[in-house]
């Protein structure tokens, strides 16, 4: 019989104890509560106790239990039952593999959008064990699969909770898949696009999660899909902690291929293969957290991007969904030399400096409870004059009108340099409005 005791510690971290695996005091060693959380997630689904998650073990269907716990803990409805969404493989020897996926979801807001959905979905199994022989001795290799890929789940998990505590600000609903036997031919993403999921006609869109804790890089694969690229570019402009490389070469067989075989825009988020991959080095210990707490900063910031814009096409037509640019004025990225605010060409500056210095949130708005993130745009001409500043995506006239007035009513930059020469640059920034929980007296 398995043991879980569940409970939420720390705001929103969660802890598990299990009868085979205790998890660190990770706030005795000083980590964010983000990246207890993570550590805590892959910490257990690549325990020793799981013996490497293979499809159909105890272990995978243990993976699976942790998943619905936790989803179920930060809210998430569940539309897969307690023993997940069954599904059989019938093997060549006459035998069937049992699996499961775990499906949660988070429903929009937008009436005329919360029937459509967006899929973030992650490899739950891996490879399990392997036995050899030493010295006329059977030996048992676990594969713990701590990348391979806890690391995918535990973002998925941590990017649930980050939209759940959001989800007011959600237009599309959002649905959260832990693939069972993903690597027998990615059959529980099959199985849940053929078979499970009564509105596979209304997916926009899917986000693949798979291999994202150790790399040489970030990296997003959309199959060169136009739509997908513009809308991964167009929150590449923006000021973020860490920007994928978009690539035309897929890195890894996964998920994202499913949802690509039934015409549904998809892109795959990972880090790469590294050298302990497919090995039993894969242990947690080898996965980089704090670049993790990073990329799931920008994955948040895409999923809100994809939840709440224009539908990707699986085959957009010639110059459809063209981003929104100003004519004549480089993206300050693709500059020799960035414009400076205040001797840096760091854009937090100017938001941290500037404009929270001077922005005033509403009054009227915080009375209704109005937050949110304005997307605005504007460009620094030849002479550090701030132009054109624009809302490309908007939460309420109120907030809009605000994050336009101060972001206008900037002092002059230093222009940006393109061969040497001065010239009209362009920057897109999130100003965030956010209102302080009251404390219980």
């Amino acid at each position: 019989m398995r043991r879980v005791a569940i409970f939420l510690a720390a705001l929103f971290c969660t802890t598990f104890c299990f009868a085979q695996y205790r998890t660190p005091d990770y706030r005795e060693l000083g980590y964010s509560e983000t990246g207890r959380a993570l550590r805590e997630h892959v910490g257990y689904l690549a325990s020793a106790a799981l013996e490497g998650r293979a499809a159909g073990s105890e272990g995978e269907l243990e993976a699976a239990d942790y998943v619905r716990e936790v989803l179920g803990a930060y809210g998430v409805e569940l539309l897969s039952g307690p023993d997940g969404d069954v599904f059989g493989i019938k093997r060549d020897n006459g035998d069937t593999l049992v699996s499961r996926n775990v499906i949660g979801v988070i429903e929009g807001y937008d009436k005329s959008l919360r029937d459509r959905y967006i899929v973030i979905g992650a490899r739950l199994d891996n490879i399990g064990t392997r036995t050899i022989t030493i010295d006329g001795q059977p030996y048992t290799r676990i594969y713990n699969g701590a990348n391979g890929n806890a690391s995918g789940v535990a973002m998925m998990l941590e990017l649930a909770r980050l939209l759940k505590t959001n989800s007011l600000m959600l237009k599309r609903s959002v649905v959260f898949v832990a693939f069972g036997a993903s690597l027998e031919s990615q059959i529980g993403s099959w199985y849940f696009l053929n078979r499970s999921f009564p509105a596979a006609d209304r997916i926009d869109a899917m986000i693949n999660l798979d291999v994202l804790g150790r790399g040489q890089g970030f990296y997003a694969y959309t199959g060169s899909n136009a739509d997908m690229n513009r809308i991964l570019n167009r929150v590449n402009s923006t000021l973020q902690p860490v920007k994928p490389e978009i690539t035309a070469a897929e890195p890894l067989d996964s998920d994202h291929r499913m949802f690509y075989a039934s015409e549904i825009p998809s892109v795959l988020f990972t880090t790469g293969t590294y050298p302990e991959f497919g090995t039993d080095r894969d242990t947690p210990s080898i996965l980089q957290y704090d670049d993790m707490e990073r990329e799931l900063e920008y994955l948040y910031n895409f999923s809100m991007e994809l939840v709440n814009g224009a539908a990707p096409a699986f085959r957009p037509e010639e110059g459809a969904s063209a981003p929104a640019g100003t004519v004549g004025a480089i993206p300050y990225y693709e500059c020799d030399i960035p414009p400076t605010f205040l001797g840096s060409t760091d854009p937090k500056v100017f938001l941290e400096k500037w404009v929270y210095a001077y922005l005033k949130y509403p009054n009227e708005a915080v009375r209704n409870g109005i937050q949110g993130r304005v997307l605005v745009d504007f460009v620094i001409d030849e002479k550090g004059r701030v132009k054109d500043v624009k809302v490309l995506r908007g939460v309420d006239p109120l907030l809009d009108a605000e994050a336009v007035k101060v972001v206008a009513a900037s002092p002059d930059w230093k222009p940006a340099r393109l061969q040497g020469k001065k010239v009209r640059s362009e920057m897109s920034l999130y100003v965030e409005f956010k209102l302080e929980r009251k404390k219980n007296r």
